[in-house]
């Protein structure tokens, strides 16, 4: 408990004990003055607080609240003589109100336990000393120094030492991340063990740490439709009630009086209006499901799974249909060169002309090429270099153009090209307009990525699809392989969003699709698609950006679980939603006709609310999912 919610509890305790006190003892009056002035001790004790907001908010002109019905029926109850319920209605409503505020605290934890990646400094080593400097100071290229203990401040690759990272805080893993020269590291993590030398590559406002951090802290402003109409239930809800309760106190009466000839009995018919206000309080709703979604949004938090907003986690429960990318996203994106087929040169110079023509991209096909050659890429034997997306890359080496891509750039510059008996990524060649060959490539799955379909098939997604540039027979092994029921290949960006669309228009009304994507190139698709998830560990920084969910640890086997966590929180939701609204029309009717008491209304207004809020703590509880 923090301060406050201390202070609120000790109010509660001390009021509680004056109220039974005074209610028990046998010298205090049953009626009077003294009676009055000693049940206002514990009401002002624990209703203080109340009764200022609610002046506040007439002062504002913002009236209609939950403090201004908790202050009428209150203080109505004490001016009729119920000291001890109007004493009751104020104690239970701060009782239940400290309930929510500790619910809030809990599921907040997550999200600070979150929010403690962000680091403090930043270790720079000047004349043989180590000098701490604020992470925002540090320019690209500068070295850093992350002793054991200590948080990775900025992105960067190892340059000195070999370690173990901690990335608990980032995907949800407990298993460490072990590091050594050459190893790009990301910001957020813990260094567990060794002295690590970071050059850095980014600013620290580029920095993962700063954009994981931003998406959390804008992820409570993008309210779902259901924290909407809550928001706007509440607006007209609230003022109707008042003035029912109004009408409650008054029409009766007043019918009793002039037109039944009876006694109007005032003091009955507005304890009814009073219980009615209590009842009618919407608590419940206005605090439970914003909490709900809360609660979804740490738990899936906790899990590796950044959802940028809650509107974004009522779409992903209405997933129906899911499609993949397959370089990065499906496969670990780490080609090798497995044969050199039909070239008119020695394999190594083919490959070193194809090393240097893609040596500035960093596509994981042009990594690997540089990979397979070996040899000191000389960037001055380069120039005039230009890269076609979705087809590949022309340039000039050593005075001669070479174009290294598919079968489309061949086509293109009007070159035949030799097809592959092999299943892989086949990368031609031409120099000088002449085909010289081609080099074969093979992608490797992602350990999950077939226990991620399979997922996917017992969450209910029965449709699943496959996008990618890659070549038609291997995209047509890989989909067979994990079981995907329907792929497109050989597409250009263009090709992916025009087939998202095909999709779109294909789905149900209220089937959500979502596009699973890891590349600069899936980023016009991640923000056509209903939903966008992105690879956040590795996958590009136009990916996350156009993505509305993120997982950490780029393992596809989480897509399954955010959905689950998705459908678990919306399900939380209408659960309270309905709950809440059919306890209180029941209770309401209860007290209009005269059944239920104050005692009964404080039931159904903290009862409920406490309920409403217990459920909605169940959407933090998402490991075991």
């Amino acid at each position: 408990m923090n301060k406050k919610q201390k202070k609120v509890l000790i109010r509660i305790i001390v009021a509680a004990v004056l109220m039974i006190a005074l209610s028990v003892i046998p010298v205090v009056p049953s009626k009077g003055v003294i009676r009055f002035v000693l049940f206002m001790i514990p009401y002002l004790v624990i209703g203080y607080d109340i009764l200022r907001k609610a002046f506040k908010g007439i002062l504002n002109r913002q009236v209609f609240d939950e403090n201004f019905l908790m202050a009428v029926a209150t203080v109505g109850a004490i001016l009729l003589g119920d000291y001890v319920e109007g004493t009751a209605v104020m104690l239970f409503y701060q009782i239940g109100e400290l309930f929510q505020s500790y619910a809030v605290g809990k599921s907040r934890r997550n999200i600070s336990e979150l929010m403690d990646i962000r680091p403090d400094y930043a270790n720079i080593e000047v004349d043989g000393e180590i000098t701490q400097v604020d992470p925002d100071e540090v320019e690209i290229g500068t070295v850093i120094v992350v002793r054991p203990g200590e948080k990775v401040p900025i992105d960067g690759v190892v340059e000195q030492g070999k370690a173990s990272l901690n990335t608990s805080a980032l995907t949800g893993e407990s298993k460490p991340r072990e590091v050594q020269e050459g190893d790009e590291v990301i910001s957020g993590c813990i260094n567990m063990t060794g002295l690590l030398h970071i050059r850095t590559t980014k600013e620290f406002g580029e920095s993962t740490v700063s954009k994981i951090l931003d998406l959390v802290e804008n992820s409570s402003s993008k309210k779902s439709r259901s924290e909407n109409f809550i928001t706007k239930f509440a607006k007209y809800y609230t003022p109707a009630v008042c003035y029912g309760a109004l009408a409650l106190a008054v029409l009766p009466p007043l019918v009793r009086m002039f037109a039944m000839g009876l006694d109007p009995s005032f003091g009955d018919w507005i304890y009814r209006a009073l219980t009615f206000l209590v009842i009618s309080c919407p608590c419940a709703l206005v605090i439970s499901i914003p909490l709900s979604f809360f609660a979804g949004l740490g738990g899936a938090s906790h899990e590796g799974v950044l959802v940028k907003g809650s509107n974004y986690l009522e779409t992903l429960a209405g997933v129906k249909c899911v499609v993949f990318d397959k370089t990065g996203t499906m496969t670990q994106g780490v080609f090798e060169v497995i044969g050199v087929h039909h070239s008119k040169l020695e394999e190594q110079k083919l490959l070193e002309y194809a090393a240097h023509a893609e040596c500035h991209s960093t596509h994981p096909i042009s990594k690997s090429l540089c990979k397979a050659y070996q040899g000191k890429i000389d960037q001055s034997r380069l120039t005039d270099v230009e890269e076609i997306g979705g087809n590949g890359i022309i340039a000039v080496v050593d005075g001669k153009k070479i174009a290294v891509g598919n079968s489309k750039l061949m086509r293109k510059i009007g070159v035949m090209c030799q097809e592959c008996h092999k299943v892989g990524t086949v990368v031609h060649v031409a120099i000088d307009g002449e085909y010289s060959g081609h080099i074969l490539i093979a992608d490797v799955l992602k350990p999950n990525a077939k226990k991620a379909i399979e997922a996917l098939h017992r969450a209910g997604i029965a449709h699943t699809v496959m996008l990618t540039g890659d070549d038609s027979r291997v995209a047509a092994q890989i989909a067979e392989e994990l079981r995907i029921s329907e792929v497109h290949s050989e597409l250009l960006p263009g090709d992916k969003v025009t087939q998202v669309e095909a999709l779109l228009a294909k789905q149900p009304a209220k089937s959500k699709l979502a596009f699973v994507g890891d590349g600069i190139n899936d980023a016009p698709v991640l923000s056509r698609a209903d939903i966008g998830i992105a690879m956040g560990a590795l996958g590009s920084d136009a990916a996350i950006e156009a993505a509305d969910v993120v997982l950490m640890d780029d393992d596809p086997l989480k897509i399954s679980k955010a959905i689950r966590i998705a459908r678990k929180c919306i399900r939380i939701v209408y659960e309270n939603i309905y709950f809440a609204i059919g306890i209180k029309l029941l209770c309401l009717l209860l007290g209009a006709i005269g059944i239920a008491n104050m005692w009964f209304a404080i039931f159904a207004d903290v009862g409920v609310m406490v309920l409403a809020v217990l459920n909605a703590i169940r959407a933090l509880f998402v490991k075991k999912l």
